[in-house]
C-alpha cells in the first residue's frame, strides 16, 4: 500500500474521507545521459597535425572543420588555423582557380553545376567556394548554393562550401584565399569562386584567381553599363548564359555587341584576347567548349610565363592585405582603445570633435602604447 504524502494538505485529519498518496518521482525534463552523450559527441578541437593529416587524406569532414577554424574570429581558432595553413602550403598551388561573377539572375549556380559536372565526369576534382550574401542587419546569410546545386552537392568529387560574406567589402569572405590553400592540399585540382553579384567584390576575387569569367544575360539593357566597364576589363572571357529557346537571337546580338566593346579596351597584360561565348547551362549546351577555352588560356599563359607571374603578384597583394587586416584587428582588440572608443564616438556625434581628429587621437594612443 502506498505511503501517504505528508506534504499534501488533503491528508490533514480535518479533511475526512480525503487521502492523497505519494506520487512516483518524476523523471527530469532533460535526460542527463543524453546530455552527457551529446557533450561527448561535440566536436573537440584536434591538433594542427591531425587536421593536416585529415586534409591531405582527402577527409571532407576534417577539411570542413578546418575551414570553419579559418573563418572563425576567435584568437584560439585563428592560431590553430594559421598552423594548419602553414603545414598545408607545400601541398597547395597545384589547382586551377576560376572566378565566376555576373549580375543576379544570370544563372551562376546553374552554370557552376553544369560546368562542375562536366569537370568531375572527366576525372577532375572540384571545390566550389560560394560567397553567400549576408544580411547587413542580422549578419545572417541564406547559404543556399548547396540547395541550388543539388546534383553537384551529391558528387563525391565535388565539394561546395558556402561562406557568409559577413558584411565584408562587396561580399567577399575575408578568408577565401586561405580556404583555397586547404582545398588544394585536400587534392582538389579545380577551384571555383562564385561572387554574390557584380560589385566591388570582383576586384578581390580577381586577385585570387587564374581566370576570371563574367556571366551575362542577353537583353539585360544598358542600365548596367555604369558597372560593366570595370568588370569587363578584368574578364578573361564573357559568357552569355541562357542562350536557348526564344532567347537565341538576343544572345547572338549580345555576343556581337560584347565583342565590339572588347575591341575598345586596352590589350590585357597576359597577351590573351578575351573571348565572348554563348551557352545554355540548363540544357548543358556550350559547356564543354567553355572549359576547352579555359584550358587553352591556361596553356597560353603557362607558356608565356604570365601564369606564374600573376600568382606571384597575387601572393604579394595578399601579404599586404593580411597586414592591413591584422593591424585593424589588433587596434580594435586593444583594451585601452576599447575603453575609450565609445567616448570618442560620442564626442564625434555631439560635434565636440571632428571624425578625423578623433581618429588621430585614438591612433596616437594605440601607437604610443605599442611603441
Amino acid at each position: 500500500m502506498s505511503k501517504r504524502d505528508k506534504h499534501h494538505i488533503e491528508n490533514d485529519p480535518s479533511y475526512k474521507g480525503l487521502a492523497v498518496n505519494e506520487g512516483i518521482e518524476q523523471p527530469p525534463s532533460v535526460n542527463d545521459q543524453s546530455v552527457k552523450r551529446f557533450l561527448k559527441k561535440r566536436k573537440k578541437l584536434l591538433s594542427p597535425e591531425e587536421y593536416v593529416a585529415g586534409i591531405l587524406d582527402g577527409n571532407i569532414t576534417i577539411l570542413s572543420q578546418a575551414v570553419t577554424l579559418v573563418e572563425s574570429a576567435k584568437p584560439k581558432h585563428q592560431k590553430i588555423a594559421q598552423e594548419i595553413i602553414m603545414q598545408c602550403l607545400p601541398h597547395a598551388g597545384k589547382s586551377f582557380r576560376l572566378g565566376i561573377t555576373g549580375v543576379p539572375g544570370a544563372g551562376k549556380s546553374t552554370f557552376i553545376e553544369a560546368m562542375g559536372k562536366h569537370i568531375t565526369t572527366n576525372g577532375g576534382k572540384l571545390a566550389v567556394l560560394a560567397i553567400d550574401p549576408s544580411s547587413e542587419r542580422s549578419k545572417g546569410s541564406i547559404l543556399g548554393d548547396k540547395t541550388r546545386m543539388e546534383e553537384l552537392s551529391g558528387d563525391a568529387n565535388a565539394y561546395i562550401r558556402p561562406s557568409p560574406s559577413a558584411g565584408s567589402l562587396g561580399g567577399v569572405a575575408r578568408k577565401t584565399r586561405e580556404t583555397i590553400i586547404l582545398c588544394e592540399a585536400a587534392g582538389f585540382d579545380t577551384i571555383f569562386i562564385e561572387t554574390v553579384g557584380v560589385g566591388q567584390s570582383e576586384t578581390a576575387v580577381h586577385s585570387m584567381v587564374d581566370f576570371f569569367l563574367l556571366l551575362q544575360l542577353a537583353g539585360a539593357g544598358d542600365e548596367l553599363q555604369g558597372i560593366k566597364r570595370g568588370i569587363m576589363e578584368m574578364a578573361d572571357a564573357i559568357t552569355i548564359n541562357k542562350a536557348d529557346g526564344s532567347n537565341i537571337q538576343k544572345a547572338n546580338l549580345a555576343k556581337a555587341q560584347y565583342e565590339n566593346a572588347l575591341h575598345l579596351f586596352p590589350a590585357a597584360e597576359s597577351g590573351w584576347a578575351p573571348k565572348v561565348v554563348k551557352c545554355s547551362s540548363l540544357y548543358k549546351e556550350g559547356i564543354s567548349e567553355i572549359w576547352d577555352m579555359v584550358k587553352e588560356y591556361h596553356e597560353f599563359t603557362s607558356n608565356n610565363g604570365y601564369f606564374e607571374h600573376r600568382r606571384r603578384q597575387q601572393a604579394k597583394y595578399w601579404m599586404y592585405e593580411s597586414i592591413n587586416d591584422q593591424l585593424k584587428s589588433s587596434f580594435y582588440e586593444n583594451e585601452e582603445i576599447k575603453s575609450i572608443l565609445e567616448a570618442s564616438e560620442n564626442k564625434v556625434l555631439t560635434d565636440q570633435l571632428s571624425s578625423f581628429a578623433a581618429a588621430k587621437e585614438l591612433l596616437d594612443i594605440y601607437f604610443k602604447k605599442n611603441a
